[in-house]
């Protein structure tokens, strides 16, 4: 069972950095978002201050890399160099699922960061499937492993149904969700990877005491399109049926942003204007994954470290010709929306 994880997190590396397996035809409808210029922002530019406290440590900037691998040799070179560049900027870093870990304890150096970040916002990852028969001893040990503030459970039932040999059985989700809330030692992030979080399933997490989610919505990677591409037969005919399947990463956001929880956004994020996008509708942090792989793949810590401080610089330039002195005060800022995403904020959203 190990093996076989380890060899589909090798495939998962080399389909995202080489094969083409963005959404076809569905995007993240960030472009149908328009920030209002303001000529008269009546600020100096170093008034403007990009710094976020999330999950109790302070972000030089609302960014972080999204969780992306761990569990092989390749990806322990890839999570160092991805952690390096987080710490130099002061920004959060994802690890990818660390289920392997659960098959071989030996495996928890390949999502080890901390020699490299010591003070960074560290995310651990699991699936919802395996922590609902995992002990909160067993889940604790596991963020202990690898030193993460906190918790990040993805949901990604889409990915799973066309996945060889992928998780049919996901039941108990919200159950297992608040047992989590209740017994882990640090806050729970609930995330999906590439299909978005609805209204709905925003009002069921904040029941089962959620605090913090990341949409990671539609339109950019398709996790779905990626196993299609390892998938035979059935699953690969039914994978090129739902390789578009989701909500848009902009529209999961308007979905949520009146849900009463800390939103991250994620999910076909490319660049700051993306990320600036992403916190007017709602986010206190966006993040991006592809990229910062393919700028790793490239030039190493270096290049991912300058792909991070040009989005860094892109927020901090968004927010001055907004007129806004902080993140907090760029959710107050007027915005137009295109017409596809308008339709999604007049379906509405929780407490709408």
């Amino acid at each position: 069972m190990s093996d076989r994880i380890q060899d589909r997190k090798v495939d998962h590396l080399t389909l995202c950095a080489e094969r083409d397996v963005a959404f076809r035809e569905r995007t993240t409808l960030l472009e149908q978002v328009q920030l209002v210029h303001q000529a008269l922002p009546e600020l100096s530019w170093d008034e403007v201050d990009t710094s976020v406290e999330l999950c109790g440590k302070e972000l030089a900037a609302p960014v972080y890399i999204s969780g992306m691998t761990g569990g092989t040799e390749k990806a322990e070179r890839i999570n160092a160099d991805l952690a390096t560049a987080a710490q130099a900027l002061g920004i959060a870093m994802g690890l990818g699922s660390q289920r392997p870990m659960l098959g071989d304890r030996s495996l928890a150096k390949t999502y080890s960061v901390r020699d490299v970040a010591p003070d960074i916002l560290l995310f651990g990852n699991i699936g919802i499937v395996q922590a609902r028969e995992l002990s909160a001893q067993a889940l604790t040990d596991l963020v202990g492993a690898v030193g993460a503030d906190a918790l990040c459970v993805h949901l990604n039932p889409a990915m799973e149904l066309v996945q060889p040999g992928g998780d049919r059985d996901f039941r108990r989700g919200e159950e297992t969700l608040a047992r989590l809330v209740e017994e882990l030692p640090v806050p729970v992030i609930v995330k999906e990877v590439g299909s978005g979080l609805s209204a709905e399933v925003a009002g069921r997490l904040r029941r089962a005491g959620v605090t913090h989610l990341d949409v990671a919505g539609a339109g950019g990677t398709s996790w779905v399109g990626v196993e299609t591409l390892r998938a035979k037969e059935e699953a690969k005919a039914l994978g090129e049926l739902f390789w578009d399947w989701g909500i848009p990463t902009a529209a999961s956001l308007l979905q949520v942003r009146d849900s009463g929880l800390t939103i991250l956004a994620s999910g076909g994020l490319r660049n700051g204007i993306d990320m600036a996008r992403a916190l007017a509708l709602g986010a206190s942090a966006a993040g991006l994954a592809t990229p910062a792989l393919k700028a790793q793949r490239s030039g190493g810590p270096r290049a991912v470290e300058e792909l991070m401080s040009v989005c860094i610089r892109s927020i901090h330039t968004a927010l001055f010709l907004c007129g806004c002195r902080s993140v907090r005060e760029l959710w107050r800022t007027p915005r137009v929306l295109g017409e596809e995403l308008a339709r999604w904020a007049d379906l509405g959203g929780e407490g709408a």
